[in-house]
Parts: C-alpha cells; sequence; structure tokens
C-alpha cells in the first residue's frame, strides 16, 4: 500500500498520485457501472469525433497507461486517488492542460480571455469522481486541494478548472458535475477568470 499524505483540513482523508495507488483501487473508485465506469475519464483525451468509436474497455486500458497504477517511480501520471480511512473513494485528473486534446478544441474555455490554449506552462483539473456511497463528505474538497499543491511542486505556472456554476433548487446531473463545481475550487484557493457560459466558470489559481 502507497505511503499516504494526509490532508490539512480532514485527517480521514489522504491523496496520493496515481501511479502509488492499485489500478484495483481506481476502478473501485470508478465503480462497475454508470458514466465514470464508461467513460474512465477518457473524456478530454478523445476528440469528440473519435469518441463513439472508442470502446469501453479500450478506454480503460488507455487510463491504465495513463494513470500508471502500481509503478511508484513512474514520472508522469494522469491524476490523484483520495482514501477516507484507508479506502479509495476518490479520483481528480489533473496534468498539464495540453494533455487534453478535447479541451483544446472546445471554444468554451477561452471565451472572452486572451489565452494560448497551447501553453504547457498550465495545467488543468478536468474530472472529479467520487466512489457511490462516500458523497456529501468532503472527498472532491480534499482532492482539489491536494491537486494545488500536486501542480505546484511538478512545475506548474498555474493551474485552472472548468466548473459548474451551481443554483439551490437548480437540477444537476452527475455526468454535468464531473468537472467539480465553482464552491470546491474557490475553497482550494481558485479565483474566477471568466464565465463563458451562464453554467461554466474558468477557476484558475496561480503559482
Amino acid at each position: 500500500m502507497a505511503a499516504r499524505t494526509r490532508t490539512a483540513k480532514d485527517p480521514a482523508i489522504s491523496v496520493v498520485p496515481a501511479n502509488e495507488a492499485r489500478w484495483e483501487e481506481l476502478q473501485a473508485v470508478f465503480g462497475p457501472r454508470g458514466y465514470a465506469a464508461r467513460c474512465q475519464c477518457q473524456k478530454f483525451k478523445i476528440r469528440h469525433a473519435e469518441w463513439r468509436s472508442v470502446t469501453a474497455a479500450e478506454r480503460a486500458e488507455r487510463q491504465r497507461a495513463q494513470a500508471g497504477c502500481g509503478r511508484r517511480a513512474a514520472r508522469r501520471t494522469s491524476g490523484l486517488v483520495g482514501y477516507l480511512e484507508g479506502e479509495p473513494v476518490g479520483w481528480c485528473a489533473v496534468e498539464p492542460r495540453t494533455a487534453y486534446p478535447r479541451l483544446l478544441d472546445s471554444p468554451v474555455p477561452w471565451r472572452g480571455r486572451d489565452e494560448d490554449p497551447g501553453d504547457d506552462g498550465v495545467w488543468a483539473v478536468t474530472c472529479f469522481v467520487v466512489r457511490a456511497g462516500f458523497r456529501r463528505r468532503g472527498i472532491s474538497y480534499a482532492l482539489a486541494r491536494a491537486a494545488v499543491a500536486f501542480a505546484r511542486e511538478r512545475g506548474a505556472r498555474a493551474l485552472e478548472g472548468y466548473a459548474m456554476i451551481t443554483r439551490r433548487g437548480e437540477e444537476i446531473v452527475w455526468g454535468e458535475l464531473y468537472v467539480g463545481s465553482r464552491s470546491i475550487f474557490a475553497a482550494a484557493g481558485f479565483a474566477e477568470v471568466s464565465r463563458p457560459t451562464p453554467r461554466r466558470v474558468v477557476m484558475r489559481i496561480e503559482f
């Protein structure tokens, strides 16, 4: 079992780079069915035109290679795995922004700002997954804080996310909220830099 780095806010939650976790632990977070299990965090890795031609099994194999689970000496990984009292409960995708072709192809994140999408000094948080049965326990908040430290330590100049704006009484399905809510990023020190759509906000932290 990998050594755990406990978070300052909740000593019961710990977060490690995915290459320090086991593949079985990451798959326990994604679950055997549902959107996360089908996507395997490939939404921004595979261009829109190619999405339907890549099977769920192929997406899982891509994720396994990208995350590098079980390879502690690996120099790269595609995200973080969170644990609650030793149980794998969360995933956060965090890499250089250039690792996400579909994100770079989308016009939405760049509306209203002078930004070079190809700047690999800027990293991005593109996805949160919290295991069924462990939601509403602060897992995503802990993962966002850990992503900040992870990106900074790996040389990022800035880190940004593309959050949903949630409002009381407004229905949002999980398939929309995987990018994270504005409040999750704000609690980790991110500031709003643009609102490209009524429901989407770009949050960013400079290092």
